[in-house]
Protein backbone atom coordinates (compact mmCIF):
# COMPACT_ATOMS: atom_id res chain seq x y z
CA UNK A 1 0.00 0.00 0.00
CA UNK A 2 3.23 2.36 0.48
CA UNK A 3 3.48 2.95 -3.25
CA UNK A 4 -0.10 4.71 -3.47
CA UNK A 5 -1.21 8.42 -3.87
CA UNK A 6 -4.45 8.81 -2.98
CA UNK A 7 -6.33 12.52 -4.08
CA UNK A 8 -9.21 13.58 -2.19
CA UNK A 9 -11.82 15.77 -3.01
CA UNK A 10 -15.16 17.20 -1.68
CA UNK A 11 -17.57 19.66 -2.15
CA UNK A 12 -18.91 21.43 0.46
CA UNK A 13 -21.17 19.00 1.71
CA UNK A 14 -18.43 17.02 2.28
CA UNK A 15 -15.66 19.12 3.41
CA UNK A 16 -15.90 17.79 7.39
CA UNK A 17 -16.01 13.91 6.13
CA UNK A 18 -12.95 14.53 3.67
CA UNK A 19 -10.82 16.36 6.70
CA UNK A 20 -11.74 13.34 8.69
CA UNK A 21 -10.78 10.77 6.05
CA UNK A 22 -7.43 12.74 5.23
CA UNK A 23 -6.18 12.83 8.90
CA UNK A 24 -6.49 8.80 8.73
CA UNK A 25 -4.67 8.40 5.35
CA UNK A 26 -1.69 10.67 6.85
CA UNK A 27 -2.15 8.51 9.70
CA UNK A 28 -1.61 5.10 7.91
CA UNK A 29 1.70 7.01 5.87
CA UNK A 30 0.22 7.33 2.82
CA UNK A 31 1.05 10.44 0.05
CA UNK A 32 -2.30 12.53 -0.54
CA UNK A 33 -3.15 14.83 -2.92
CA UNK A 34 -5.62 17.60 -1.07
CA UNK A 35 -7.75 18.80 -4.11
CA UNK A 36 -10.09 20.80 -2.11
CA UNK A 37 -12.44 22.25 -0.96
CA UNK A 38 -10.54 23.62 1.71
CA UNK A 39 -13.51 24.84 4.04
CA UNK A 40 -18.10 24.72 4.16
CA UNK A 41 -18.84 28.02 1.68
CA UNK A 42 -20.71 26.48 -1.17
CA UNK A 43 -19.10 25.04 -4.26
CA UNK A 44 -19.96 22.85 -7.50
CA UNK A 45 -19.42 18.82 -7.10
CA UNK A 46 -18.85 18.51 -10.57
CA UNK A 47 -15.37 20.70 -10.34
CA UNK A 48 -13.84 18.64 -7.74
CA UNK A 49 -14.92 15.14 -9.35
CA UNK A 50 -13.14 16.52 -12.13
CA UNK A 51 -9.84 17.34 -10.53
CA UNK A 52 -9.98 14.18 -9.05
CA UNK A 53 -10.00 12.40 -12.98
CA UNK A 54 -7.80 15.00 -13.56
CA UNK A 55 -4.86 13.59 -11.32
CA UNK A 56 -5.51 10.18 -11.86
CA UNK A 57 -5.06 10.46 -15.31
CA UNK A 58 -2.46 12.09 -15.65
CA UNK A 59 -1.14 9.76 -13.20
CA UNK A 60 -0.12 12.44 -9.97
CA UNK A 61 -2.28 10.03 -7.67
CA UNK A 62 -3.51 6.04 -8.11
CA UNK A 63 -6.56 5.86 -6.38
CA UNK A 64 -9.56 8.53 -5.24
CA UNK A 65 -11.52 9.50 -2.60
CA UNK A 66 -14.59 12.00 -3.52
CA UNK A 67 -17.20 13.15 -0.83
CA UNK A 68 -20.76 15.15 -1.13
CA UNK A 69 -23.18 15.28 0.80
CA UNK A 70 -25.03 12.18 -0.44
CA UNK A 71 -22.25 10.99 -2.52
CA UNK A 72 -24.46 10.56 -5.62
CA UNK A 73 -24.01 13.51 -7.25
CA UNK A 74 -20.29 13.71 -6.98
CA UNK A 75 -20.13 9.97 -8.62
CA UNK A 76 -22.60 10.52 -11.36
CA UNK A 77 -19.83 13.36 -12.23
CA UNK A 78 -16.68 11.40 -11.76
CA UNK A 79 -17.95 8.33 -13.90
CA UNK A 80 -18.25 10.55 -17.12
CA UNK A 81 -14.67 10.02 -17.41
CA UNK A 82 -13.93 7.08 -19.15
CA UNK A 83 -10.42 6.04 -16.79
CA UNK A 84 -12.97 6.23 -13.70
CA UNK A 85 -14.64 3.91 -11.72
CA UNK A 86 -16.35 5.62 -9.38
CA UNK A 87 -18.24 3.18 -6.72
CA UNK A 88 -20.58 5.12 -4.34
CA UNK A 89 -20.47 2.65 -0.77
CA UNK A 90 -22.16 2.63 1.92
CA UNK A 91 -20.40 -0.08 4.67
CA UNK A 92 -17.47 -2.31 4.34
CA UNK A 93 -18.99 -4.66 2.08
CA UNK A 94 -19.74 -2.58 -0.72
CA UNK A 95 -16.65 -1.02 -0.24
CA UNK A 96 -15.06 -4.45 -0.75
CA UNK A 97 -17.29 -5.50 -3.71
CA UNK A 98 -16.47 -2.21 -5.09
CA UNK A 99 -12.46 -3.30 -5.04
CA UNK A 100 -12.90 -6.92 -5.75
CA UNK A 101 -15.76 -7.41 -8.59
CA UNK A 102 -15.16 -3.74 -9.98
CA UNK A 103 -11.65 -2.89 -9.54
CA UNK A 104 -12.93 0.63 -8.89
CA UNK A 105 -10.54 3.16 -8.47
CA UNK A 106 -12.51 6.12 -6.69
CA UNK A 107 -14.22 5.37 -3.73
CA UNK A 108 -17.18 7.79 -3.00
CA UNK A 109 -19.07 8.91 0.34
CA UNK A 110 -21.69 10.76 1.59
CA UNK A 111 -20.62 13.32 4.16
CA UNK A 112 -24.72 13.94 5.25
CA UNK A 113 -25.13 10.32 5.06
CA UNK A 114 -22.42 7.95 6.63
CA UNK A 115 -21.11 8.03 9.66
CA UNK A 116 -17.93 8.76 10.48
CA UNK A 117 -16.82 5.16 11.89
CA UNK A 118 -18.47 3.67 8.68
CA UNK A 119 -16.82 5.95 6.12
CA UNK A 120 -13.79 4.80 8.08
CA UNK A 121 -14.16 1.15 7.42
CA UNK A 122 -15.53 1.79 3.91
CA UNK A 123 -11.76 3.50 3.57
CA UNK A 124 -9.85 0.61 4.81
CA UNK A 125 -11.03 -2.05 3.39
CA UNK A 126 -10.96 0.03 0.04
CA UNK A 127 -7.88 0.91 0.49
CA UNK A 128 -6.47 -2.96 1.49
CA UNK A 129 -8.44 -5.30 -1.08
CA UNK A 130 -7.36 -6.50 -4.68
CA UNK A 131 -9.27 -7.13 -7.22
CA UNK A 132 -10.15 -10.62 -8.39
CA UNK A 133 -9.45 -10.39 -12.11
CA UNK A 134 -10.99 -13.22 -13.80
CA UNK A 135 -14.61 -12.96 -14.35
CA UNK A 136 -14.74 -9.68 -13.76
CA UNK A 137 -11.78 -8.06 -15.67
CA UNK A 138 -14.51 -9.51 -18.72
CA UNK A 139 -17.19 -7.32 -17.18
CA UNK A 140 -14.89 -4.18 -16.78
CA UNK A 141 -13.60 -4.53 -20.52
CA UNK A 142 -16.88 -4.05 -21.79
CA UNK A 143 -17.20 -0.91 -20.27
CA UNK A 144 -14.34 0.69 -22.34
Amino acid sequence: MSDQVIAIASDHGGFELKEVLKADLEEMGLAIVDLGCYDTSSVDYPDYANKLAAALQNESATRGILVCGSGIGISIAANRHSHIRAALVHDALTAKLSREHNNANVIVLGGRTTGIEVARDCLKVFLNTKFEGGRHQMRIDKLL
